[in-house]
């Protein structure tokens, strides 16, 4: 049978002779992993998913603030000790001031931040010490979260959702490059079998056409009568009917799958004639249907999806219930200050006797002398401690963390039912196979059957026992045997590739990967 089968394809092959772009499925499917826009599209989610994880780690970066300020001004002052000149209401001031800042958010959930401040105060007011004086700060703040923010934090669950989502993306990714592989085959094989289609209508037309001419040769013999030609002009023009309608299938099924390989609707291969050229095989296989069943539980990029949801309910969960304990931080904080300056000539005590008042000659200097009192710590400032907040009642919180424990188990059973319907897809994917190669075999015996039946009854319209109407009904049934053993054989191949994709091993099977930079490898032909 398979020697018949391989027969037919050979007759059919002047299909293939015209002009036109010869394609193999091989090429067919590295033009669409190339061009497709479906994979396109799914291609940049995943790079934008891969953006966003970068984004969510920006939360660690951390933060440098400078300021700079110049400030010059005059308060006015109603006190005996306001200490302005005589001839003035009030003492002015001018200020310089400049400090710079680091801080960062850390990977437990605390904060840290550094501060630099440096400081040149001069006045005319005479009670102050030292004119210009000069501060100067160096401090360390950190504040570390103990009960809310302590496990999860706005910053991680941003990142552990990015994570679930570029998970989510890469399983999206996949199915749609896995179902392109196989809409592409089953384009393909649909063209194939509608090439052949055409092939078979046309021999059918060329049949009636030499059964009209038989019997009008016939009817010039004077072996018919006149009306017997009626019959087979009416099927000539009923055949290329069929013929016709066989080609705008073809035109169909070659623009499906154009649809699938070009990306651009002014590409020049809109116009050309799509001719497939590789004959649709037969590899007899059984089917484990439980085994497939668990390698489809394995394997179904649709599973990686619901597998990433079901972590970001998860995280979602977490934080939930994060929300819902009281704030509790440790707070502390270690500040060094100096300072230093010049005698000011116009100082006074208060109520004393007017004269220069001695400044303390650890103080005496310039700015660098304001930092060396720094590092000789004269003026530190420790704090440590806990600050606290609980909300009364705290209804938002509680609602939150019980809407998400109820996503959650929503998306725990949405994998159950997914992994139902998989594994309903699995057998009938299997049974479809199945099918597919019986009936390949029925149509082969019913080719067999046609051609005897035609040739019989063609003896018996030259023997003359016969009449045009029941050579022509064979012709249609040689005819239709032969579309029902292509259509058989492409609809096995659509069965054997729906069946891998059912088990999402169809990729593997093509030998298609997916590498790190999100182009897609084809290693070698489709596996047969």
């Amino acid at each position: 049978m398979i020697r018949s089968t391989i027969l037919l394809l050979l007759m059919l092959t002047p299909v293939l002779a015209g002009s036109g772009r010869k394609l193999s499925l091989h090429e067919a499917m590295t033009l669409a992993l190339a061009r497709n826009q479906d994979i396109a599209i799914e291609r940049e989610s995943l790079r934008i998913a891969t953006t966003s994880i970068r984004k969510a780690d920006g939360s660690y970066d951390p933060t440098l603030r400078f300021d700079t300020r110049v400030r010059d001004y005059t308060l006015p002052v109603n006190s005996l000790l306001s200490g302005a000149p005589a001839d003035q209401v009030a003492p002015s001031q001018t200020t310089f001031t400049g400090s710079t800042g680091l801080s960062r958010l850390m990977k437990g959930g605390g904060t840290l931040s550094l501060s630099l401040n440096a400081a040149r105060d001069w006045t005319n007011n005479f009670f102050t010490l030292m004119v210009p004086a000069y501060s100067s700060s160096i401090g360390l703040d950190f504040r570390q979260p103990l009960l809310q923010n302590r496990k999860i934090d706005p910053a991680r669950r941003a990142i552990r959702i990015a994570r679930a989502e570029r998970d989510r993306s890469m399983g999206s990714f996949r199915r749609v490059v896995q179902e392109t592989v196989a809409a592409v085959e089953a384009a393909y094989w649909t063209l194939a079998a509608a090439r052949y289609g055409v092939e078979i209508r046309r021999k059918s037309v060329v049949w009636a056409e030499d059964q009209l001419n038989d019997t009008r040769s016939r009817v010039a013999a004077g072996v018919l009568s006149a009306s017997d030609t009626a019959a087979p002009e009416a099927e000539v023009e009923r055949r290329r009917g069929e013929l016709f309608a066989a080609e705008e299938a073809v035109q169909r099924a070659q623009n499906q799958l154009k649809t699938l390989l070009l990306d651009d609707t002014g590409d020049p291969a809109w116009d050309e004639e799509l001719l497939p050229i590789d004959p649709p095989e037969i590899v007899p296989s059984t089917q484990n249907v439980a085994a497939a069943i668990k390698e489809a539980h394995a394997r179904r990029p649709e599973l990686d999806d619901a597998a990433a949801r079901l972590v970001k309910s998860q995280v979602e969960v977490a934080a939930a219930k994060d929300r819902v304990r009281p704030q509790l931080d440790l707070v502390a904080s270690y500040v060094r200050r100096g300072l230093s300056g010049a005698q000011n000539p116009t100082a006074r005590v208060p109520f004393g006797p007017p004269g220069p008042v001695p400044v303390h000659e650890a103080l005496e200097g310039d700015f660098g002398r304001s930092v060396g009192t720094i590092g000789e710590n004269l003026y530190p400032d420790a704090t440590i401690g806990v600050a606290c907040s609980v909300p009364l009642g705290n209804k938002a919180a509680r609602a939150d963390r019980d809407t998400a424990v109820s996503s959650l188990r929503q998306m725990s059973t949405t994998i159950a039912q997914l992994k139902q319907r998989i594994g309903a897809e699995v057998r009938n994917a299997a049974c479809a196979l199945t099918t597919a190669q019986q009936r390949i075999q029925v149509a082969r015996a019913g080719l067999t059957a046609a051609r005897s039946q035609l040739k019989a009854e063609e003896d018996r319209f030259q023997a003359g026992i016969t009449s045009n109407f029941f050579v022509l009904t064979r012709q249609n049934d040689l005819a239709q045997a032969q579309i029902t053993l292509v259509n058989a054989l492409a609809d096995y191949w659509k069965a054997k590739t729906e069946f891998a994709r059912a088990r999402g091993v169809l990729l593997d099977e093509r030998r298609v990967q997916i590498v790190e930079d999100l182009a897609i490898a084809e290693g070698a032909r489709p596996a047969r």
